[in-house]
């Protein structure tokens, strides 16, 4: 499906690349990079099932961070998805403007920041990482500790996600009206960092767990292009 929007909305720029120390509640990142999987869906598009059954299947992967955003330009269908943000709408228009994606639509992946239609067939190989990431629970809080190897772009920046599994609604009008759709990798916050450097970062999530499964994510990202370069999650 495409939205029925014309106007260009420029706005804001995942994750588990090794397992968590569930005795420590900690992950370090590997020598690898994880592909970062940004779907962009909506409980209004009947299209949209298909995709989040995939990304609810990539759910274990360490080679894959999978993020799903719900946008919310199909609510005036009929049917408002109480995942969706406006903010999701806007990140989804600002990374189409250098994506490679002519327009935006749902249900829209991107991979590693490019817009990708070959799922659910996923690449074999990743890139060897150019920075490293300790992830670390403190409490209410979670602290990154981000070093660079040859060849990091010389500007970094990155973001904070916390999503959420085994979301259930039943969807009662719309185009999917009468279904009951599944949902994990749901994204309930996000938030930027402009500058990462070799300083700690902290973050302390404000979504409320609840009593859906929780992971807390961070992604570097080149500043310049957006491009993920590193990730690491704790869902403890």
């Amino acid at each position: 499906m495409r939205p029925a929007l014309t106007a260009l909305i420029v706005c804001l720029p995942l994750a588990a690349a090794a397992a968590p120390d569930t005795q420590q509640c900690s992950a370090q990142s590997g020598d690898r990079a994880p592909m970062v999987v940004e779907l962009y869906t909506s409980e209004g598009c009947s299209s949209c099932p298909p995709a989040d059954r995939w990304v609810s299947g990539l759910k274990g992967r360490s080679d894959v961070v999978a993020l799903a955003f719900h946008v919310d330009y199909w609510d005036r269908l009929g049917w408002k998805d109480r995942y969706a943000s406006p903010a999701w709408t806007q990140r989804q228009y600002a990374m189409g403007a250098r994506s490679g994606a002519k327009f935006v639509y749902t249900p829209q992946v991107l991979l590693n920041g490019r817009d990708y239609r070959r799922w659910p067939g996923l690449p074999g190989s990743r890139e060897p990482a150019d920075v490293e990431v300790r992830l670390v629970r403190e409490g209410e809080d979670y602290v990154a500790r981000v070093a660079r190897r040859p060849g990091a772009p010389a500007l970094l920046a990155g973001y904070w996600a916390v999503t959420q599994d085994d979301l259930v609604s039943e969807v009662r009008t719309g185009e999917n009206a009468g279904a009951t759709l599944r949902h994990d990798a749901v994204v309930r916050e996000l938030r930027e960092v402009a500058v990462v450097g070799s300083e700690t970062l902290r973050f302390t999530p404000q979504a409320p767990a609840g009593t859906a499964a929780r992971r807390v994510q961070f992604v570097v990202t080149d500043s310049r292009t957006g491009v993920p370069l590193q990730a690491v999650g704790l869902g403890c």
